[in-house]
């Protein structure tokens, strides 16, 4: 009984004190007779700090397990350069660049960086690693390079 009670509220002190990031910029309150807050958080891409990147998520204080839905919204706040796009990952899969645990259960938020080459356009996504409802929640935020210095024109073939 007493395992319990402190499992308990270890869990509680842990869901407290995940809610007091330091990359939190607002925290709506989904009303007064829920534990469910949208929590609203701000990240800069660490090889690109020319993105900055805020992300919306449901963040439920006292449960055991976050929702899964979020939302993802990425824009050119600085100076993007060719040597900030020669640092990146450029597979077909790109690099997680931020991640954050929404549950007890293993659930993982993430943002992933993809970069599109041929549209010269950094891709931003925003995914849970658990299925939800027969789903894999999931939101989309696109960055293009035009107008930057890390713009490169796309390389047409002459005609003959």
């Amino acid at each position: 009984m007493k395992r319990a009670l402190l499992f308990s509220a270890m869990i509680a002190g842990a869901s407290l004190l995940a809610g007091c990031s330091d990359n939190e910029v607002g925290d709506v309150s989904l009303g007064v007779f829920t534990t469910k807050d949208i929590k609203l958080n701000v990240l800069s891409d660490p090889l690109i700090p020319g993105v900055t990147c805020h992300i919306a998520s449901i963040e439920a204080d006292l449960d055991f397990s976050d929702p899964s839905d979020s939302s993802i919204s990425c824009r050119q706040t600085g100076e993007i350069t060719p040597e900030m796009i020669a640092a990146i990952d450029k597979s077909k899969s790109g690099d997680v660049v931020f991640k954050k645990s929404k549950s007890v259960f293993f659930k993982t938020m993430k943002i992933r960086r993809v970069f599109d080459h041929d549209s010269q356009t950094l891709m931003y996504l925003s995914y849970s690693t658990k299925e939800t409802s027969g789903s894999y929640k999931h939101s989309l935020s696109t960055v293009p390079l035009w107008g930057t210095k890390a713009y490169q024109a796309p390389v047409t073939p002459q005609a003959q």
